[in-house]
């Protein structure tokens, strides 16, 4: 995804470009809570998917998202989800450059390249869509075994990233996988009673724990590049803990509760039986994906957080 800037951000040609997706749970702490970050540093638009119609021409020089709903680290989640894998992504970006360079020319593509900030949100969807219903997978790697793999795709990213020009990458973590109320539901206690799911958000703590240990290894292996890690467990795992220290009465359940797993956000609207009238007490909108008010909390955390990939 990409946004144009206000004159108080410093940078030159300053961008967005952020992969991004609209049905995991990364996407429910990241692309509301972006848009709500970028909305505080000012910025007042934003980019076309990269595969629109419309997304070309100078509409190319604000950037591109390169979103794919359900996509993640292995391709195998991709493909299993008839999403648009990374691997496909990445041949996506270096296109845009190209379209770019013949913009802008080569030499202020560099620079609005090189000068661009990159958001990367994969993983949940490897865990959710992917490794804890697909048999040929759980039964041939263990959590840790499987994390190691997502990290080593992690890994191979940045550095194509970086060999593209890229110099400014966040990351996020993973959220706490087993709170979800879709979680509660199909992995924990009879209909979704008692507290978050331990097994998941172990998994999910693990695979942080790589996360940042690998991004400290890269910094030292890339010179140039600043790389920051998103927390979003924390914020996240917050709200369900102490939810009336954030004015929240409501976290196991989602505001729209539709379907056998309350997942079917696009039924949701203020007019359908179901769903709540008074969303701001509520940490879910859905089964997986948080209220606003929920987002605007884990935007103020990325504030902090990424601050120093903007100066």
């Amino acid at each position: 995804m990409g946004i144009p800037r206000k004159e108080a951000i410093s940078l030159l040609d300053f961008i967005l470009i952020a992969w991004l997706f609209a049905i995991t749970s990364d996407a429910q702490a990241i692309v509301p809570a972006l848009i709500t970050f970028a909305d505080s540093l000012g910025f007042t638009s934003y980019p076309l998917a990269y595969l629109s119609p419309r997304a070309s021409g100078k509409n190319l020089l604000i950037g591109a998202s390169f979103a794919s709903a359900a996509s993640g680290y292995d391709d195998r989640t991709a493909h299993l989800n008839n999403a648009l894998s990374i691997s496909q992504q990445v041949k996506h970006f270096q296109e845009y450059i190209k379209k770019l360079e013949r913009i802008a020319g080569p030499k202020n593509a560099s620079l609005i390249i090189k000068d661009a900030l990159y958001v990367i949100g994969f993983g949940t969807a490897d865990f959710n869509q992917n490794y804890y219903i697909n048999p040929a997978i759980n039964k041939v790697y263990t959590p840790d075994q499987y994390s190691s793999y997502l990290i080593g795709k992690f890994s191979s990213f940045i550095k194509d990233l970086y060999g593209l020009g890229a110099r400014r990458i966040g990351v996020t973590s993973l959220p706490p996988l087993g709170c979800t109320p879709a979680a509660r539901i199909l992995y924990g206690r009879p209909h979704g009673q008692g507290g978050c799911v331990a097994k998941q958000n172990r998994d999910a703590l693990l695979f942080n724990m790589k996360l940042n240990h690998t991004s400290s290894r890269l910094l030292k292996q890339l010179p140039g590049l600043k790389l920051a890690v998103f927390d979003i467990f924390k914020p996240f795992y917050d709200f369900i803990k102490s939810p009336s220290d954030y004015g929240f009465k409501e976290t196991t359940r989602g505001c729209c509760r539709t379907g056998a797993v309350q997942n079917t956000a696009f039924l949701c609207n203020k007019r359908l039986r179901g769903t709540c009238r008074n969303a701001t007490e509520y940490v879910f909108w859905d089964g997986v994906h948080l209220s606003e008010a929920a987002n605007q909390f884990v935007a103020d955390s990325l504030i902090s957080q990424g601050i120093s990939l903007i100066i």
